[in-house]
């Protein structure tokens, strides 16, 4: 007989923990989570670690130490739901059954998208600041590179926060211009989409950036392939057709992205979506077909940039809706769309990006052009946020 709780969790990374930890504030007694990892990240230092201007300790606890008081913790892999059963399968092969189940797992990393690019990210000369595990390595590279060419990759596709496939650049770029060696070193940005981000008045900031450090951005541009043995990344430009291969010294790649296997096996998705995202009301975050099934973060089928920010709104949102729906109430609270980027386009500022699902900015304080490159953004997205996360987020109460 299957094992069964009130409320099921599938994930246990930032969306998973802060919102159990919020739904145990809100007075829920029997809450399982799903998670078979032992640590938990702040992803957002992994751009930092790249960078050089964090410790890889800053950015990993235990997940024991995380989990919130009175939750069970399922040290097990989620491998399928049946919806209408209200079951989860487990790796280990048990069943767990639940009243309300909350889908939360992230996305997975699909290296073999890109012929050789993993095998390129594992060489002497690549990385990727998207592992936990590479992101330290990519710091070793780009700090000891004098000379040459470094390539900056950004998959096309919902990936985790788009904006930081740049960070590590701008950081690593401000050193070699600190140590004298930017002139003497190539630096190329792939990115898939027309402009350097997508918001006007970002996108001017940025340009800005990219001109001062001589940055050759290619838009509306993917890398299709990689050679690591003779270092070489292919890279297509989508607009026009044609092929580019440029050397590199070294590389720095983010994987491209999607749902995991399991999850766009079931019938949590929409029909047709290859995404495989849970199809959810954007607004309210409870499934479309499913009433006891719920979504929010990575692998939901929302229309906002995938960012801690937006989770942040959405955890809230979700939580006083789930509430609502224990209590046979209709859920009235709403998600707006809002989401947020902080780019580190120096060793000390940073430009934050605040906006919606329609890429429109929406600053926190109104009529305050965040988007200017700032000293304190910087003070906020480095210092601020990553202790706002581990004591106040994860705990539910921010």
């Amino acid at each position: 007989m299957a094992r069964q709780h009130e409320v099921v969790i599938i994930g246990g990374g930032n969306a998973g923990v802060s919102l159990a930890a919020r739904l145990v504030r809100y007075g829920v007694k029997d809450i399982a989570l799903i998670e078979p990892k032992d640590h938990h990240f702040y992803q957002p230092l992994f751009s930092h670690i790249a960078g050089g201007r964090a410790q890889v300790k800053e950015a990993v606890r235990s997940q024991e130490a995380v989990m919130p008081k009175g939750v069970h913790w399922i040290k097990d892999k989620a491998v399928g739901v049946d919806a209408n059963a209200n079951t989860v399968r487990l790796a280990s092969g048990s069943t767990v059954a639940y009243v309300q189940l909350v889908v939360c797992p992230g996305l997975q990393y699909r290296w073999d998208d890109v012929p050789g690019l993993a095998e390129a990210v594992h060489s002497p000369y690549g990385a990727s600041h998207y592992e936990f595990e590479l992101a330290p390595k990519a710091w070793t590279l780009l700090s000891g590179l004098r000379s040459g060419t470094a390539i900056f990759t950004m998959p096309a596709g919902p990936i985790k926060c788009g904006g930081a496939s740049q960070k590590p650049m701008y950081l690593a770029c401000d050193y070699w211009k600190e140590q004298g060696v930017l002139d003497h070193i190539r630096v190329v940005m792939v990115q898939p989409y027309p402009t350097v981000f997508g918001i006007p008045e970002v996108d001017r900031e940025l340009e800005r950036k990219l001109a001062e450090y001589g940055i050759e951005l290619r838009t509306n541009s993917e890398l299709v392939a990689v050679s690591p043995g003779s270092r070489k990344a292919t890279i297509r430009n989508n607009a026009t057709g044609t092929m580019e291969e440029v050397s590199y010294d070294v590389l720095n790649a983010v994987p491209p992205q999607a749902a995991p296997d399991w999850l766009r096996a079931t019938d949590l998705p929409a029909s047709g979506d290859e995404g495989g995202f849970v199809e959810v009301d954007t607004q309210t975050l409870r499934h479309v077909r499913y009433p006891n099934v719920w979504s929010l973060g990575d692998a939901a089928a929302t229309s906002n940039s995938k960012a801690g920010g937006a989770l942040r709104k959405q955890t809230k949102v979700l939580a006083k809706n789930l509430v609502s729906a224990r209590q046979g109430k209709a859920p009235t609270h709403r998600y707006d769309g809002y989401s947020v980027c902080p780019f580190t386009v120096s060793r000390n500022t940073v430009v934050f990006a605040e906006f919606d699902d329609q890429y429109r900015p929406k600053p926190t304080i109104p009529m305050v052009p965040t988007w200017k490159e700032s000293r304190l953004s910087w003070w906020v997205d480095r210092d601020m946020f990553p202790k706002v996360y581990w004591h106040l987020i994860l705990k539910g109460r921010a």
